[in-house]
């Protein structure tokens, strides 16, 4: 379409939504928000879901999770890629492992994987998930790395670097962080990081809509008196052929592209889960609710930030741990991946919880993501 029509017919359509009125506010100004994403063709498809006290008060679906098959984005069942907000899923892991005994925040790395290469110093399982550890970030390529690894084979591609800092002097936030803990993690319990996760969390909140890539754990209804908590594994490609799984794009000049393949199950914990926004909502709000069987001392370690030299860093164990532009305190996470964009915000005060998945890398459309975000907030 010429660009002058184009901009005329989202002016007219703009005007018809707003009717006149730029006092917009609420739920109109949320929806009115979101869809103006997709009429400037800022983004190719979203999935909002928030709940206030524990009950849905805005959920839908915005442009198309397939935009070759005209296929719509719903938010009930629409799969994104989740990006960095797997990390608070693989802390809340972490923090049933710590509770268990399993696994002591403050003992070294190198207690879980003591042939990993030895640094100019050492550096704790609290300071790894608090990216004060001094562990590089992505070089080059390796951020959309396309290689069949596993967890403990992933960490070949940072491991024989120096640290960047002494460890505890600074903050610098990365993915690997978090393939080194699950790769601790795998070594502390004996059991693989996924099913780990399946069990303690996945299961018991009822995330079922929420997936590594690769394949995927439930618990297996016969079971058997040897193991009752036996699991099954499951491809997730019978997800793709019923086109649950949403595309993953790209934003260049000429509009929107398949996003190149990448293979994330190595950094599974830092930012490989995929999962619907309905999901991880319910994620948050089981927060809210207490139903996280892990004691409160425990998880306030989690959920409370870190400093360095007296400083905040603004961020827990896997958790972003903030105040918004208003000075409301929150937790939760962005994410940012090859094909996958996410907010997800817990309010405590409130009582909201926001969950928001875009299937297109990096779409630079935080402000106005902020905004929908404080209308709610703002809502009478």
């Amino acid at each position: 379409m010429n660009p002058i029509l184009k901009y005329l017919k989202n002016m007219f359509a703009a005007k018809r939504i707003l009717a006149d009125d730029t006092e917009l506010t609420g739920l109109v100004k949320v929806d009115y928000l979101l869809q103006q994403l997709i009429i400037e063709d800022k983004v190719p498809g979203i999935a909002i879901t928030v709940l206030k006290e524990g009950k849905s008060v805005f959920q839908k679906g915005y442009g198309y999770a397939n935009i070759k098959e005209k296929q719509y984005v719903d938010p009930k069942k629409s799969i994104f890629r989740i990006a960095s907000v797997s990390k608070p899923i693989a802390a809340t892991a972490l923090a049933y492992m710590v509770q268990d005994g399993l696994i002591d925040l403050e003992e070294s790395f190198y207690t879980y994987l003591p042939d990993y290469p030895k640094k100019e110093w050492d550096f704790t399982i609290r300071q790894l998930a608090s990216h004060t550890a001094g562990i590089r970030v992505y070089k080059g390529k390796e951020y959309g790395l396309n290689e069949p690894l596993s967890i403990k084979e992933g960490l070949n591609v940072f491991k024989d670097d120096p640290l960047v800092y002494e460890p505890g002097t600074e903050y610098l936030y990365n993915s690997f962080d978090w393939a080194m803990i699950s790769a601790a993690m795998q070594e502390a319990s004996g059991i693989p990081f996924e099913e780990y996760v399946q069990k303690k969390v996945l299961n018991p909140l009822g995330m079922n809509s929420t997936y590594c890539p690769q394949c995927y754990y439930e618990s297996d209804s016969q079971g058997s008196s040897e193991n009752p908590d036996a699991l099954e594994v499951k491809d997730i490609s019978a997800l793709k052929e019923q086109n649950l799984v949403t595309a993953f794009y790209t934003k260049s000049i000429s509009g929107f592209r398949k996003a190149i393949p990448v293979d994330n199950f190595y950094k599974l914990a830092g930012g490989g889960y995929l999962s619907t926004s309905e999901d991880i909502a319910k994620f948050g709000q089981a927060f809210l609710d207490k139903k996280v069987n892990v004691k409160e001392a425990i998880l306030n370690q989690f959920l409370t930030a870190q400093q360095v030299d007296g400083n905040s860093t603004y961020y827990g164990l896997g958790w972003q741990v903030s105040e918004d532009a208003k000075g409301r305190k929150f937790f939760g996470h962005v994410g940012n991946g090859v094909g996958g964009y996410a907010n997800f915000f817990v309010y405590p005060k409130e009582q909201l919880v926001f969950s928001i998945f875009i299937n297109c890398t990096d779409p630079k459309i935080q402000e106005d993501l902020d905004a929908v975000i404080d209308s709610i907030l703002s809502a009478k």
